[in-house]
């Protein structure tokens, strides 16, 4: 490890290997050398005097890359894609007279972009769809398991665990959805030359605009485009990063949603994220134990959702045909919300099938909590067994702010029930006040719920993207 320069931490500590790969040099110059090979291949099937032998060679020489030989030619010419067109040269010398025929920097470099655009998605939305098979099998463990709700992070009508992970699902589908159109509708920037007008090709095949088309198809096919955009300027519409990045964001914002939750949970002592055996919550208070995965899921998604900002004024402040101002930018901000998406997906995945739930404190925090949430039922029951309606009412506040005070004050558990169980004016025993503040009885839906929409909403996109799902490797977490 090199200490004497900067690490980016999100290479270092936090996104996976193979999200790594596909921003790595090695992959952005071998995206290179293949489109020059695709461009020559398609140029020589057109028409154009291209050697079988030129060919050969290139293809031989696509993964032979020196990229210190590249640098040192960069610090020559100033310029990162002449420096590789003369390496490739070097590398294919039968070729060296055609490689980037007809075309310009922007043809490398926007073209090798929207290809790791694509890899990219699709490797985030296979760690998301391995998230969403995670948080399924929690649901539908904790399908029927009370535990008290909240709004307003006060105490609400109780749901279930596994409906309440339900609610993180839905967000990651929508986000599965978005990641699904993102995808399809992504294109090929295509062989436009300087400006978007095709000007050089159209002199190369003699003003023959059908070859141009052909060409622009053909190589957009070879990379594994069906269509190319419709038009553009020298560059592709930034528009299409900031697209990318706000499905990324969007992503992102599920991601700390799920993060902040676990973090109450936690400190509720509910539900807890894994706590390895020789963890160490903090270095002065041994008894720590911090949602620390949880807390950098959340870290993490506001760094990418910060940036889709970034597109957005970038695509703004584009100058007619293109201006350079993009371009630094975009080195930064385009790897910069991938990796830390990823390092997000690999934090949930990692919680997600691995999540600690403890029923007693869910039991014991309902407990204290029901009888009050029970009261209108108990009313309802006294009532229909002769009860005065209005005396009740009084009756049943007056235990209730008489339990709830010394709630407060002594810290005592409620006793609300034995209150009213004491109470003769009720007429309930303590056994019919318990099966009236029975938590499945507030429950409503929620099992049912769960179950079909796992059933409805969940089985069909994890049947849809698994039969074709990316093997990913185990990743190694960093604290």
């Amino acid at each position: 490890m090199e200490i004497d320069r900067y690490m980016h931490p999100l290479s270092d500590r936090y996104a996976s290997r193979e999200m790594q790969r596909i921003f790595s040099p090695s992959r952005r110059f071998g995206t290179w050398r293949r489109l020059w090979i695709a461009l020559a291949e398609s140029q020589a099937e057109l028409g154009l005097n291209i050697s079988k032998e030129a060919l050969e060679q290139m293809h031989a020489a696509v993964d032979k890359l020196d990229l210190e030989k590249a640098a040192e030619y960069e610090k020559r010419f100033r310029h990162d894609v002449m420096a590789h067109v003369h390496l490739f040269g070097d590398d294919a010398p039968e070729a060296k007279g055609i490689i980037h025929l007809g075309a310009t920097s922007a043809f490398i470099g926007d073209n090798t972009d929207l290809i790791l655009h694509r890899d990219a998605l699709e490797l985030t939305r296979a760690r998301l769809i391995r998230c969403v098979d995670a948080l399924t099998d929690f649901a539908r463990e904790h399908a029927s398991l009370p535990t008290l709700g909240y709004t307003h992070f006060q105490p609400a009508q109780p749901t279930t665990v596994g409906k309440r992970a339900t609610l993180w699902i839905q967000d990651l589908l929508l986000d599965v959805e978005e990641l699904d159109h993102r995808i399809e509708v992504l294109r090929f920037r295509g062989v436009r030359g300087t400006t978007g007008t095709q000007a050089s090709f159209l002199e190369l095949f003699e003003g023959d605009h059908n070859k141009v088309d052909k060409l622009d198809l053909a190589v957009g096919k070879r990379m594994g485009f069906e269509s190319t955009y419709p038009v553009s300027g020298q560059t592709y519409t930034r528009k299409v990063d900031y697209a990318v990045q706000a499905s990324l964001a969007g992503t992102a914002a599920s991601v700390s949603k799920i993060g902040h939750d676990l973090r109450i949970l936690a400190n509720l002592r509910e539900v807890e994220e894994p706590f390895e055996a020789e963890q160490i919550g903090s270095s002065a208070m041994p008894y720590k134990r911090n949602p620390m995965r949880a807390e950098r899921i959340c870290a993490l998604a506001r760094h990418v959702i910060t940036l889709s900002i970034d597109p957005a004024f970038t695509a703004a402040t584009q100058w007619l045909e293109r201006t350079l101002d993009d371009s630094a930018n975009r080195r930064v901000s385009v790897p910069d919300a991938f990796l830390a998406l990823d390092g997000c997906l690999v934090l949930l995945e990692n919680i997600a099938g691995r999540m600690v739930v403890n029923p007693e404190v869910i039991r014991r925090n309902l407990a204290e909590h029901l009888p009050f949430m029970a009261t209108e039922t108990i009313l309802m029951n006294a009532v229909s067994r002769g009860g005065d309606r209005q005396e009740l009412h009084e009756s049943i506040r007056k235990h209730s702010m008489a339990a709830a005070r010394r709630m407060k004050e002594e810290g005592a558990d409620a006793d609300l029930l034995d209150r009213i169980a004491g109470d003769d004016s009720f007429a309930l025993s303590m056994e019919e006040l318990q099966q009236m503040t029975d938590p499945m009885r507030f429950v409503g839906r929620a099992p049912s719920q769960v179950e079909r929409f796992i059933e409805s909403a969940v089985a069909p996109v994890l049947e849809k993207h698994n039969s074709h799902s990316i093997t990913l490797e185990a990743p190694t977490l960093h604290v």
